[in-house]
């Protein structure tokens, strides 16, 4: 499965909505009401268990989650 589906399925289970039109623009933090900072944890736990990455504390910041592209990126980053 490519790693924008493996991320959109993520994020569809823990934000409990579609994601099936996301795409790496669909803007995440601030523009969904259900990407609160419970989501980000929630998020940053399934990063590591499915993609198989280490989110160091240091790394966290709100760019990271703007779009699913640069949540993407990271992921890639951080493989």
């Amino acid at each position: 499965m490519a790693k924008i589906e493996e991320l959109k399925n993520l994020l569809a289970e823990i934000l409990e909505i579609d994601t099936s039109s996301f795409d790496e623009e669909t803007e995440l933090l601030g523009a969904l009401p259900e990407f609160d900072s419970m989501a980000v944890v929630g998020v940053i736990t399934a990063m590591e268990e499915s993609f198989g990455i280490n989110v160091a504390d240091d790394d966290i910041d709100a760019t990271i989650f703007e779009t699913v592209g640069s949540l993407l990126g990271y992921i890639e980053r951080a493989a």
